[in-house]
C-alpha cells in the first residue's frame, strides 16, 4: 500500500530538521550545551587572554591581535601603549610563541562559549610603572620600562599570565561539563608551561642587580608577589623566586623557588573577585584601573562594575 500524503510530509520534515542539524557548526552544538556558571566562567577568563595576547603580540612583533586576527578581536578598542620591545634574539622567538600560544587559546574559548570583544587595556609604561612604584612603595627613576631590555619584559611578563594560572586553578572544580573541563584543563597545561619559563628564566638571573636601580631580579619578583597578596586579600597565594629558609621533607632546608606553589606544592587558586583586584591595581573587584582602566568584559566582571554603580546611587532614588 502507498504511504499516505501525511506520512510522506513527515517524513520530508524529519529528512530536513536531520539535515539542518547537520549543517549546524559543532561549535554552536558545544556552546548550547555548556551550563551557564561554566560559560560565566570561560567568559571572565576571556579578559586575562586579551591581556596576555596583546603583551605578547606587541612585545614581540609590534602589532596586536587586530593585526594577526582581527575577528577574534571582536571589534574591541585597540590596547594603549603596547609597543615592540627591545628583545634579544633568545628572548623574542620565546614571546612570540607565548603570543601565538595566546592567540589560540582565545579561539578556543570562543569556539566554546560566546565571549566579548576585547576590552579596553592599558598596557603603556605608564602603567607598568605604577605597578612597580606600588610593590616597592615608592616612585622609581627612571620610570620601570617593560619595553626597555630582556629583563625587564621578563619581569613585565611576570607580573602577568601567573594571575591567569591561578584563575583556571580556582575555577576548574567549579566547572559542571566535560567540555569545559577538558577545555580548562588544557588551557591550564599551556599558562603553566609559560610561567615556568619565565620564572626559570629569571631564576637563572635571580642575583643580577637591574640597571638603573641597583635592585635584583629576584627582589623585583618578592614585591611584586606581596603586592598581589595584598591587593587579592586572601592570603599567601604567589611567592617571589627566593623565599625565606624553610625544610622540605627529603631535600633539606631550600630557599630557591623556581615553582611557586603550596606547601604540598600544589598550584596556588584564585577567584575572579580576587583576580579583578590584582589586575585593577585597586584591591576592588568594583574599582576599575590598572590594565583594565574600564573595567573587565563578561558576566563576573560586569556584575561587580554593577554593583557599584549600584552603591555608589543615592540614597533618596
Amino acid at each position: 500500500m502507498a504511504p499516505s500524503s501525511s506520512t510522506t510530509t513527515i517524513r520530508q520534515m524529519t529528512t530536513t530538521v536531520f539535515l539542518l542539524l547537520l549543517l549546524v557548526p559543532a561549535t554552536q552544538n558545544a556552546r548550547s550545551i555548556v551550563p551557564r556558571t561554566d560559560r560565566e566562567l570561560l567568559d571572565f577568563s576571556l579578559n586575562l587572554e586579551y591581556l596576555e595576547a596583546e603583551f605578547f603580540l606587541h612585545g614581540s612583533m609590534g602589532r596586536g591581535l587586530d593585526h594577526i586576527q582581527p575577528n577574534l578581536a571582536g571589534g574591541g578598542p585597540p590596547p594603549i601603549g603596547a609597543r615592540i620591545a627591545n628583545l634579544s634574539p633568545l628572548i623574542r622567538p620565546i614571546i612570540m610563541q607565548f603570543a601565538y600560544q595566546e592567540v589560540g587559546h582565545i579561539r578556543a574559548i570562543k569556539s566554546t562559549v560566546p565571549g566579548f570583544s576585547r576590552p579596553l587595556l592599558d598596557l603603556s609604561v605608564k602603567s607598568f610603572a605604577k605597578v612597580i612604584n606600588k610593590a616597592f612603595g615608592r616612585p622609581l627613576f627612571p620610570p620601570f620600562n617593560p619595553y626597555a631590555n630582556d629583563i625587564n619584559y621578563m619581569i613585565a611578563s611576570y607580573i602577568i599570565p601567573y594571575v591567569g594560572l591561578t584563575g583556571y586553578v580556582g575555577a576548574n572544580p567549579l566547572l559542571k561539563s566535560n567540555i569545559t573541563r577538558k577545555l580548562v584543563a588544557g588551557l591550564l597545561g599551556v599558562e603553566s608551561g609559560q610561567d615556568a619559563v619565565i620564572r626559570t628564566l629569571l631564576y637563572e638571573r635571580a642575583a643580577l642587580r637591574v640597571l638603573p636601580y641597583g635592585i635584583t631580579v629576584a627582589r623585583f619578583t618578592d614585591k611584586i608577589s606581596k603586592l598581589r597578596n595584598k591587593l587579592g586579600h586572601a592570603g599567601v597565594k604567589d611567592e617571589g623566586l627566593i623565599v625565606p629558609a624553610y625544610y622540605l621533607l627529603g631535600r633539606g632546608i631550600i630557599t630557591g623557588n623556581v615553582l611557586a606553589g603550596n606547601t604540598n606544592s600544589l598550584a596556588f587558586s584564585r577567584t575572579p573577585k580576587e583576580i579583578l583586584r590584582i589586575v585593577y591595581g585597586s584591591g576592588k573587584e568594583h574599582v576599575p584601573g590598572g590594565f583594565f582602566p574600564k573595567g573587565g568584559n563578561g558576566t563576573i566582571a560586569k556584575g561587580y562594575l554593577r554593583k557599584r554603580k549600584l552603591d555608589n546611587w543615592p540614597s533618596h532614588v
